[in-house]
């Protein structure tokens, strides 16, 4: 019996075991995209911890939805003041933080989690770069001071995608920016509750009664007041997508983050299921290669491999044939950034020729060397690229060992810089929101500062250096210029492969309201 048949016929006679009915107004039951295996903000830029962040921890800034631009607004602060030309900048916070622990938010709170984020995250990286010194002035006020002006350092503090420059307390935010923080205590308008915690199955938060809510205005992304109307959010850990399914129509639980491509028609057909796509930037596909490693640490085989990737392929295998859930061709900024262009996109248009491919790989100098290939088997997206990447690969030659594993094994193992034969890896596919893709600056893949840079750690002076400019520059003409200029250096140094441009729905029980865009986000859901 085919798999949608089986659905339709057999969901009203199916039960989750473990998981009770989800009809409560105090209680939201949420399936996750994967199991969180990673709790700190600071040390990865998977999605899960991202969303796992924003309930527990805030941000100083918030940042309002692409029809503003992404404009970046005050959170947990009050507001902020420049002089000196932009190089000195005073961030005041709001009155009657507090953390979790019952403390008070101060300055030199925020300074060193700002510090702490700066060591990892590509656009903190940047701004760190730029300042001289950061310091509390007094326990309300926090002080930039920079060697040269930095107009993005509002969305830099606030900016929505991973990793987030999550507020801590001092005693954590403290720790070494490369070590796993476990204590999760932040001000964020949900509590972590560690002693619930059943990994691999289950996660759950209680409302931080003591959380104040920004006043005024209206919740837009991850920007306004953040009003907790659930006593209590249990996440469940569903690797399967027919028993995700199947609970999310019997009422188990209330909210399925990412519903496979083969499922929705079926969800659709519910009357008590709504299917929104609630992130119009999309989600942007990307094969990332191991560059300090053979055979990707060759640019001419980098470089060789961009022939082989069909984006339809790709997109097909992860969204089916409805193409209005996908764009190709897609470079490496977003098709919705302002500064998008198709400079060098012939490198991914036209007819793919497997065999000529296959002879500038031999010209390039791959001669058989392995390409381990790290496979989620527990993220249905992730998955279908890996395995349409493993043959791709193999189709052209290439000595691939499909490593199926499960997510949580990946987020350990791609921090790894050994040779594969000694626990790294040589490839894996991943996705990031299509907001992260918007422009040079937050972009984690495309930076190319070698040791600095995201997992893979590929090195370009060049596109550095571009980015730099881009930086400085001041006017939109002189932006959309530097961007055309990095990425055709993109498609020279290849720091990973574009797969195209998707739209993964997301799938909740329609008594639920509330559900703001760019998240998930919990703040403003209510059941009617």
């Amino acid at each position: 019996m085919r798999r949608r048949t089986f659905l339709a016929a057999s969901a009203a006679a199916l039960a989750l075991p473990g998981v009770t009915r989800a009809a409560s107004k105090q209680v939201l039951k949420f399936v996750p995209q994967a199991d969180l295996a990673v709790l700190d903000p600071i040390l990865t830029t998977a999605g899960v911890t991202r969303s796992h962040g924003y309930l527990v921890f805030d941000t100083l800034f918030g940042v309002r939805g692409p029809e503003s631009g992404f404009k970046a607004m005050p959170q947990m602060a009050a507001g902020h003041r420049v002089e000196d030309d932009g190089k000195t900048w005073w961030v005041t916070l709001r009155d009657g933080l507090l953390f979790h622990d019952g403390q008070k938010v101060l300055a030199r709170d925020c300074v060193a989690s700002i510090r702490r984020w700066g060591a990892r995250d590509t656009l903190g990286q940047a701004l760190m770069a730029r300042t001289d010194e950061v310091s509390a002035s007094d326990d309300r006020t926090i002080t930039f001071r920079l060697k040269r002006s930095f107009p993005l350092l509002p969305d830099a503090l606030g900016k929505l995608t991973p990793n987030i420059c999550a507020i801590m307390p001092e005693r954590l935010a403290s720790a070494d920016p490369y070590r796993q923080i476990t204590e999760m205590v932040g001000s964020g308008p949900y509590r972590f509750k560690p002693d619930e915690r059943v990994q691999g199955s289950r996660f759950v938060y209680e409302r931080f009664t003591d959380y104040q809510p920004r006043e005024g205005g209206e919740p837009d992304w991850t920007s306004g007041p953040k009003v907790a109307h659930f006593d209590r959010i249990e996440w469940h850990i569903i690797p399967d997508a027919t028993t995700a399914s199947t609970a999310l129509q019997l009422g188990e639980v209330d909210w399925w983050e990412l519903p496979t491509s083969d499922l929705l028609s079926v969800l659709r057909r519910n009357a008590k299921v709504r299917v929104p796509i609630i992130d119009p930037t999309g989600n942007c596909a990307i094969l990332r290669p191991n560059h300090l490693h053979p055979p990707f640490d060759n640019p001419s085989v980098r470089r060789a491999l961009l022939g082989a990737v069909d984006q339809s392929e790709f997109m097909t295998a992860v969204v089916g044939d409805d193409q209005s859930l996908w764009k190709t061709p897609c470079g490496f900024l977003t098709t919705l950034s302002s500064v998008a262009n198709d400079r060098a996109l012939t490198a991914l248009a036209g007819k793919r020729d497997d065999e000529m491919v296959a002879r500038d790989l031999r010209a390039a100098g791959y001669r058989g060397e392995g390409v381990d290939l790290m496979a989620p088997q527990d993220v249905p997206n992730q998955k279908a690229m890996s395995e349409i990447a493993a043959d791709m690969m193999r189709r052209i030659g290439m000595n691939v060992d499909y490593q199926a594993v499960d997510w949580g094994t990946i987020l350990q193992r791609r921090a790894n810089k050994s040779a594969p034969s000694q626990g790294g890896w040589n490839a894996f596919c991943t996705r990031f929101a299509g907001s992260e893709f918007a422009s040079p600056a937050a972009h984690a893949p495309l930076r190319s500062s070698g040791a600095q840079a995201w997992f893979g750690w590929p090195t370009s002076p060049r596109i550095e250096a571009l980015r730099e400019q881009w930086f400085d520059a001041s006017d939109p003409e002189t932006q959309q210029t530097l961007a055309g200029a990095i990425q055709a250096q993109a498609f020279e140094d290849v720091p990973y492969y574009p797969l195209g441009l998707y739209y993964n729905p997301t799938a909740y029980r329609s008594d639920l309201s509330g559900i703001l865009n760019g998240g998930p986000f919990f703040w403003s859901v209510r059941r009617s």
